[in-house]
């Protein structure tokens, strides 16, 4: 740093200001790229990769032109590296350990990576690569499996590329570069990894700051208990890993009709989860929760039948709905908390629940759902009035008739 030159010193305090803000990737990769263009430095082309902690995604990955500015992508998880990934520079230098790779792509001699012929087809004329670690960590690293850090590339159309003094100021606004992504790419992990685990509003939430024991919010909202049926049974017949596939191509099909509709995952319970639906309103919320409700029976019903063309184990579903006020919040211990609704709406949707077998019927819900409903979207019947354990007045129970049934494929109802 005591080198630095005066674009160096431009550039720093900008970058650390950026990075302290938390100001999104792509707008401080696509700006930090104009400004060393409008300093001098002759760059077509930036790329970076970097890991990223997410269930499906393995690394996210930007691109930045002169003519085009910046985009991104996502590596999807794979459990065979992508061929291009193989033959690339990158690659190479992870698996030899290398920081830095400096290649000329003038001349017509062939290229070893098929990224640089392209490159060079398109009139490039140098390539830097760095690569920079977020740990400490000397050993090794798996190019499949890469540790935290990120890999940048740089590439010049000018007639003679980089100078000398492009490539070091490159280099020494690196780790600053490094710095500010590490912050930036850190909050993401954590937004990402709450939201997954939490689900999309408990998520939000606890990152915002409401991670005070005992701290709630009473709200309305519709909960929803979703259960498949007779899986116990099931689980005592097929191996661990068919039984977990299987849970989790169900829970997919539920979650993304929840989510489709506004709603919030809040917890899974073995074979069932508990969502809520808190729109702003209790008509908005019972219109949410019965458009999904319509959604994951028309979707299992279509996935039962691509399962059983499959040879694979089928199963069907329950849906119990109901509404009221709800406490919303942090409860447990001082260092182990859970995010959650507790309140009589809550249990009462357990009781509901309990209803399924009694009344033959997928989906069952409360009065105080039918009432909010409005239009006559649904052909809404009633199934009786019924005294539920725990509950002191009688509560009317309703389903949605279809004219081929709630399911088109009902598997006999079984004990769980």
């Amino acid at each position: 740093m005591e080198c630095m030159d005066a674009r160096a010193a431009a550039l720093v305090p900008w970058l650390i200001d950026k990075g302290l803000r938390s100001t999104g990737r792509q707008d401080l990769l696509n700006t930090f790229c104009e400004k060393l263009v409008e300093m001098g430095v002759p760059l077509w082309r930036f790329h970076l990769a970097q890991r990223a902690f997410h269930p499906k995604f393995g690394g996210i990955g930007y691109n930045w032109t002169r003519s085009d500015g910046i985009s991104h992508e996502h590596y999807e998880r794979r459990e065979t590296p992508r061929e291009a990934w193989l033959r690339s520079p990158f690659y190479q230098m992870l698996e030899q350990g290398l920081d830095r790779l400096q290649l000329d792509l003038t001349g017509n001699e062939p290229l070893r990576f098929p990224l640089l012929e392209e490159l060079r087809e398109r009139g490039a004329t140098e390539y830097f690569a760095l690569t920079l670690r977020f740990t400490d960590d000397d050993s090794a690293v798996d190019p499949n499996a890469p540790s935290e850090g990120v890999l940048t590339s740089w590439t010049s159309d000018s007639p003679t590329g980089f100078s000398a003094e492009d490539r070091a100021l490159i280099q020494s606004l690196y780790p600053i570069l490094g710095l500010a992504l590490k912050s930036m790419s850190n909050r993401q992990m954590a937004s990402d990894l709450l939201q997954t685990y939490l689900g999309r509003d408990p998520g939000q939430r606890v990152l915002s700051g409401e991670f005070q024991r005992g701290s709630s919010t009473e709200i309305d909202a519709v909960i929803g208990l979703f259960d498949l049926k007779g899986f116990t049974s099931l689980a005592g017949d097929l191996p661990g890993q068919e039984l977990i596939e299987m849970l989790n191509d169900y829970f997919g099909i539920a979650v993304a009709a929840t989510q489709d509709h506004g709603g919030n995952i809040l917890k899974f319970l073995g074979d069932g989860m508990l969502v809520m639906f808190n729109l702003g309103s209790i008509e908005r919320d019972a219109q949410a929760a019965l458009a999904a409700a319509a959604e994951l029976c028309r979707n299992i019903g279509l996935r039962n039948e691509e399962r059983r063309a499959q040879g694979l184990p089928v199963t069907d579903w329950t849906l119990a709905l109901h509404a009221g006020p709800i406490l919303y919040g942090n409860i447990g211990a001082e260092n182990r908390l859970d995010f959650t609704v507790i309140g009589p709406a809550v249990n009462q949707t357990a009781r509901i629940a309990g209803m399924h077998r009694s009344v033959g019927q997928n989906l069952i819900f409360s009065q105080i759902v039918q009432q909010a409903i409005v239009g006559d979207a649904h052909d809404i019947v009633s199934l009786g009035r019924y005294m539920l354990r725990g509950v002191a007045e009688p509560l009317e129970l309703y389903t949605v008739y279809r004219p081929h049934g709630m399911s088109p494929d009902l598997t006999p109802y079984a004990e769980d």
